[in-house]
């Protein structure tokens, strides 16, 4: 029997998949894709013969017969899912499904869309004396989120941000953050990083919801919120002449 291979297609640009996620494309027989969100691009290296699934358009029960049915007759098969699918990507119930079929898979991660947009920002979540932290996270809407991870509770860290599937309700997103950031925190919204189509809109948290709305941005978008995107931090100590690591021996400020 064959096994089934989930795959994090990255953030949107072909380029950004894995070489070894695009190699089991390449190969597979049956691809399951999240139409919704991963470019039809990503998937165009297909062989001639492969069948083509978009799971937008399905349910996951749907899904997962037309996964245990392929990999029954011996088939290959690649579900598709954008950036990294270990984060707000729902794959841990197909994988437990396929576990009670006693189903082999696979998982290749994927760049995630936190990840690309601190790229197209320039930008580093984690500066020496100003954070070392990343939450990840999303403001809770139709589908809840547990009490002790609400926002303004995580805000309270005042540490590096990305806020996922919240960009519709950015003024609620504000009002959380503001009762902990102060309101000059730069904030960054990222719409579709990597894609061909791309929209950056930088500002601070007092003014970062208007310029949203005239951006006209409502979905498919990172909120990036943290110190770490303002130009004052200290270096890093990896690399001081003067520190001392396993790997190389600090010079003494007396040597000089």
């Amino acid at each position: 029997m064959e096994k089934v291979y989930f795959i994090g297609a990255g953030p949107g640009d072909p380029e950004l998949i894995t070489v070894k996620g695009q190699k089991i494309i390449k190969e597979a027989d049956i691809i399951i894709y999240a139409g919704s969100l991963v470019a039809r691009e990503i998937i165009e290296c297909h062989k001639p013969e492969a069948k083509i699934y978009n799971s937008a358009k399905m349910n996951l029960e749907e899904v997962m017969e037309t996964t245990i049915n392929n990999v029954k007759k011996g088939k290959k098969v690649a579900r598709v899912h954008t950036g990294d699918p270990s984060i707000f990507g729902a794959h841990r119930e197909q994988m437990n499904i396929l576990e009670e079929n006693n189903i082999e898979y696979e998982v290749i991660p994927g760049v995630s869309s936190f990840l690309a947009s601190a790229a197209v920002l320039k930008k580093e979540f984690t500066l020496p004396d100003v954070s070392q932290t990343v939450i990840c996270t999303r403001m809770e809407g139709r589908t809840p989120v547990p009490e002790n991870e609400s926002l303004d509770k995580l805000a309270s860290h005042k540490c590096s941000m990305a806020i996922f599937l919240s960009v519709h309700m950015i003024e609620n997103v504000v009002e959380k953050l503001l009762k902990h950031y102060e309101k000059n925190t730069p904030i960054a919204v990222v719409q579709k990083a990597t894609w061909k189509d791309q929209k950056i809109v930088e500002g601070t948290l007092e003014n970062i919801a208007k310029l949203v709305e005239e951006a006209n941005i409502t979905k498919t978008a990172q909120i990036l919120v943290g110190n770490f995107l303002g130009n004052k931090y200290s270096k890093s100590k990896l690399y001081d002449k003067y520190f001392t690591h396993e790997f190389r021996k600090g010079i003494k400020k007396e040597e000089l």
